[in-house]
């Protein structure tokens, strides 16, 4: 009767096994296995070539800042729509997440319409000052872009994570004399702790993944999904953009790796 269960349990397990093979093992494995065939040295682009070192850092620190600033802005907002009641308040939660059913092209489309070389701000500054001021294309618009893509993610998840809150907890602090400042500091924040984390890895992961909304705007300022996609599409350097692929992936993962030890491990700080 064992056998039986093993080869039936064998046999429903081989599916999932054979997809992740041919989807997720055997392209991966080539990815790794693809720039050896230009050289050990291929690996080790992204650091001996300046542009490419350039691409990578300006991917790297924008996201970081796209997260920290989504961070402040969406648990604000999150927290605050979790914890007051008005009418409206869910029309206004509907409306703060419906930029998550948009595509990356078509936020960089609405950042183009507001600061492009034809946007709103280039028509009034041009009838203003007589010069037509844009900012779509390099990194403030990069990361106005990135900024309204992952603002719904961390309101949502935010607004979530808060209605769960012990409010117990909040109402003992406040009985024992505590201020709003010292209740946010010493209640919210460590409640709100595994959210802040979970979230924010997702909003990096995200942001240093990120190729519609980059593809659209990035033609000041290069990011290493857009390398990438030059390297394979429009040189053919496979090898390159595989090596190139291969470092986002270490270097995300990395970031990651880091916040999850030290969020793991507060007393380590």
């Amino acid at each position: 009767m064992r056998t039986r269960q093993r080869w039936l349990l064998l046999g429903c397990a081989a599916p999932a096994g054979a997809f992740f093979l041919m989807f997720w093992l055997l392209p991966v494995m080539h990815l790794l296995a693809l720039p050896a065939g230009k050289g050990w040295a291929t690996y080790f682009a992204v650091l001996s070539d300046g542009r490419y070192l350039s691409s990578m850092l300006n991917t790297v620190l924008l996201s970081l800042g796209v997260t920290l600033a989504t961070l402040i802005l969406g648990g604000a907002v999150g927290v605050y729509l979790a914890r007051r009641d008005f009418a409206g308040k869910r029309v206004l939660l509907s409306l703060l997440t419906l930029p998550l059913s948009f595509p990356g092209v078509i936020i960089g489309f609405f950042v183009i319409l507001l600061g492009g070389r034809q946007g709103l701000v280039a028509d009034l500054s041009d009838a203003l000052v007589g010069e037509r001021i844009t900012f779509a294309y390099g990194l403030l618009g990069l990361f106005l872009a990135y900024l309204y893509f992952s603002l719904p993610r961390a309101i949502a998840t935010y607004a979530a994570a808060a209605e769960s809150m012990n409010t117990q907890l909040e109402e003992a602090a406040r009985s024992l004399g505590a201020s709003r400042l010292r209740v946010v500091r010493d209640v919210w924040l460590p409640e709100l702790a595994p959210t802040t984390l979970a979230c924010g890895a997702i909003l990096f992961a995200t942001s240093m993944g990120a190729f519609g909304t980059a593809f659209t705007l990035a033609s000041k300022f290069e990011v290493i999904p857009i390398t990438i996609y030059n390297e394979f599409t429009n040189y053919a350097n496979f090898a390159l953009a595989a090596s190139l692929s291969i470092a986002l992936g270490v270097v995300t993962w990395l970031v990651l790796f880091v916040a999850r030890h030290f969020g793991a491990n507060p007393v380590a700080r």
